[in-house]
C-alpha cells in the first residue's frame, strides 16, 4: 500500500487524527491519556510542535497542530511511537496499536482553524459521552473557556484571538460559539478536503499546488512523487465552486467578486 502523501513546510496547519487497529481503544484509563499528553508537550519542548486543540476519544484522536520547523514525520513518529510503546509495556503486547497511518490534513488556517477547533471540541458531546461540551475533561476545550489553566504546551490564544482582543472576551464568545453549535449539526469541514489532503479555498489549493510542482521537479526519485502528481493538477471547476460558495454563502454579489 502507498504511503500517504505529508505536504510539508514551515508554519504548516494540520489536523491530525489516529485510530486504533481494527477501531479499539487506545485509550483504557486516565493514567494512559495523562501519559499522552506527556507526549504532546514533550513533541512541543524537543521538536517545536505548537498544538492548538485536541480531543483524545476512546479509540482515537484530533489534533490541531502547527509545525514551525516543517517536521511533521518527526513530530508525529514521536507521539504516535512513544506512546505505542508505552502502551505496548503496560499491557505486555506487541505490534501497532494504531491503525495504518495517522491522517493529516493540510489547512488553510485563517479560514478553517475556528471551524476545525468547534469539530474536535464537539466530538465527545456529538458522541454521547457527555450531556455539556465542558464536561469532558480530555479535550483542550475547559482551557480555552478558562475552566483550568492552560497546559504550558497549549497555544490557545490563535483561535481564541479570532474572538477579541481581550482573553476573558474572547474566552466568553468562543463558549457562545461552541454552544451555539452544540444542539445543532454543523458540517463536517473534511467533507470539504481536496484530494484527501488539503482543506482551503481556491487560492490557497492553488499555492500548494505550485509548492507541490516545485517538489516534483527537485526530486523526481521520491517516493511521493505518484502522490504528488496526482495533487499537481488544477483544481476542478466543480471545486472552486464549492468552495467560493462555502465561503461566500448566499450572497450572490461576493461569489462575483470572488
Amino acid at each position: 500500500m502507498a504511503r500517504p502523501l505529508r505536504i510539508q513546510y514551515p508554519r504548516a496547519f494540520y489536523h491530525i487524527t489516529a485510530r486504533g487497529n481494527e477501531r479499539k481503544a487506545v485509550f483504557n484509563s486516565t493514567q494512559d491519556r495523562k501519559q499522552f499528553l506527556s507526549y504532546l508537550e514533550s513533541a512541543h519542548t524537543r521538536y517545536g510542535a505548537i498544538i492548538h486543540a485536541y480531543c483524545l476519544m476512546d479509540n482515537h484522536y484530533h489534533l490541531l497542530l502547527e509545525t514551525p520547523r516543517e517536521n511533521l514525520s518527526q513530530v508525529m513518529h514521536h507521539i504516535n511511537g512513544a506512546y505505542t510503546t508505552y502502551y505496548n509495556i503496560k499491557r505486555r503486547r506487541s505490534g501497532h496499536l494504531f491503525q495504518s497511518r495517522y491522517k493529516a490534513i493540510l489547512v488553510e488556517k485563517d479560514a478553517y482553524c475556528q471551524e476545525l477547533s468547534r469539530y474536535i471540541h464537539l466530538n465527545p458531546l456529538r458522541a454521547g459521552m457527555v450531556n455539556m461540551v465542558e464536561e469532558y475533561h480530555w479535550s483542550s476545550y475547559q482551557s480555552y473557556i478558562g475552566m483550568r489553566e492552560d497546559e504550558q504546551w497549549l497555544e490557545t490564544g490563535y483561535v481564541l484571538g479570532y474572538f477579541g482582543s481581550g482573553k476573558s472576551t474572547a474566552r466568553k464568545k468562543y463558549q457562545e460559539y461552541i454552544e451555539e453549535a452544540a444542539g445543532k449539526a454543523v458540517d463536517d469541514p473534511s467533507k470539504l478536503v481536496y484530494a484527501s489532503t488539503i482543506l482551503g479555498g481556491a487560492s490557497f489549493i492553488s499555492w500548494v499546488q505550485n509548492l507541490i510542482k516545485k517538489e516534483i521537479e527537485g526530486s523526481k526519485k521520491k517516493k511521493d512523487v505518484p502522490a504528488l502528481k496526482g495533487l499537481a493538477g488544477k483544481p476542478s471547476l466543480d471545486r472552486i465552486q464549492e468552495v467560493v460558495t462555502n465561503m461566500a454563502g448566499s450572497d450572490s454579489r461576493m461569489i462575483k467578486k470572488m
